[in-house]
């Protein structure tokens, strides 16, 4: 469908100053003149912004909707970029938790972009949220309109949490807004040998939160918005443990993570190598050489990359190696 495929549903142009602009565009150093959205705008209030980056990895994606998925739980809106990747997981999680969610747009709103997320943006105005620019309608989207559209996802949000950024990074231009803006930036960390994590890792050197896992989470929003914390119980046989301290990536209540259908286990050795650091197929040679026994290294690889894919545990990356699914 053409990128010039206009949405269905409410047009409104907010005059700055008028009624429904949003009151913290007021603290920018360049205010829009306008907006120009289509849904609701109620959906237009403060949030958390969820952003990370577009060639993302399952780790990225699975953190960007397990992270929207509680602040929309929670009745926090969630704001983005539409992007592909992290912004759009955050933005699907998000309307599967039944919460509000609003895309802000680098070109006009009927210059979709990316055109193949027209369904995304139809579904989040159904769902009462929004889709927003301060560019008018038909404005086709250029590289620059992109650094600019930031300012407003990071201004609006009380909280900008960014989920995976390289080196370099568009995403840092996000967090960048978000600092200047005077709001919280929160980072979910990522291994070090991880080349899609270490702008990430790199803002935690300088100071911002590092979100290591749900209850972390969970204390940013009770400290930015007053939500209280959900507890969670796990499924009988986890020996105890709470579900409300997993890492991030793990799975809980039901056990999804500490087993599988076909026996493969969340601590099998290849798994864990894994989720320590992604692997092209010549490092998983060498270590399934070393953890394979008296069976053959390749067979043996081959039959335990299939069922931990199978058992959601691991997934294969955009560049190729293999690492833990979202």
């Amino acid at each position: 469908m053409s990128a010039r495929a206009a949405l269905a549903g409410p047009r409104i142009v907010l005059e700055r100053g008028g009624e429904g602009y949003p009151a913290a565009f007021e603290a920018l150093a360049d205010p829009p003149a306008r907006l120009y959205v289509v849904g609701s705008v109620a959906a237009l209030s403060e949030g958390v912004a969820v952003v990370g980056a577009r060639k993302a990895t399952p780790y990225g994606r699975g953190c960007a909707s397990r992270f929207a998925r509680l602040a929309a739980e929670r009745g926090v809106a969630v704001i983005s970029g539409g992007a592909r990747g992290c912004d759009a997981a955050a933005h699907e999680a998000a309307l599967a938790a039944g919460g509000r969610t609003t895309v802000f747009l680098g070109g006009g709103c009927d210059r979709l972009y990316p055109a193949e997320h027209r369904g995304l943006f139809q579904r989040i105005v159904d769902g009462g949220g929004a889709v927003a620019s301060e560019h008018p309608w038909d404005v086709a989207p250029r590289p620059w309109m992109f650094r600019l559209r930031n300012r407003l996802i990071a201004s609006l949000a009380r909280a900008t949490l960014i989920v995976e950024a390289g080196l370099p990074s568009g995403t840092f231009s996000t967090a960048d807004e978000a600092l200047a803006a005077g709001r919280e930036v929160l980072v979910v960390p990522g291994a070090i040998t991880a080349s899609t994590s270490r702008g990430a890792n790199r803002l935690i050197v300088q100071g911002a939160t590092p979100i290591v896992d749900d209850e972390s989470f969970e204390d940013a929003l009770l400290s930015l918005f007053g939500c209280l914390r959900q507890e969670r119980f796990d499924a009988p046989g986890r020996d105890g443990e709470s579900g409300t301290g997993g890492a991030v990536g793990e799975k809980t209540g039901g056990g999804e993570a500490s087993s599988a259908g076909d026996g493969v286990h969340a601590c099998n050795p290849l798994v864990e190598a894994l989720r320590a650091e992604p692997l092209d197929m010549d490092a998983l040679y060498a270590l399934a050489a070393r953890l394979c026994g008296d069976a053959e290294p390749r067979m043996w690889l081959m039959e335990h990359l299939i069922a931990a894919e199978r058992s959601r545990l691991i997934a294969r990356h955009p560049d190729g190696r293999w690492g833990p699914a979202g």
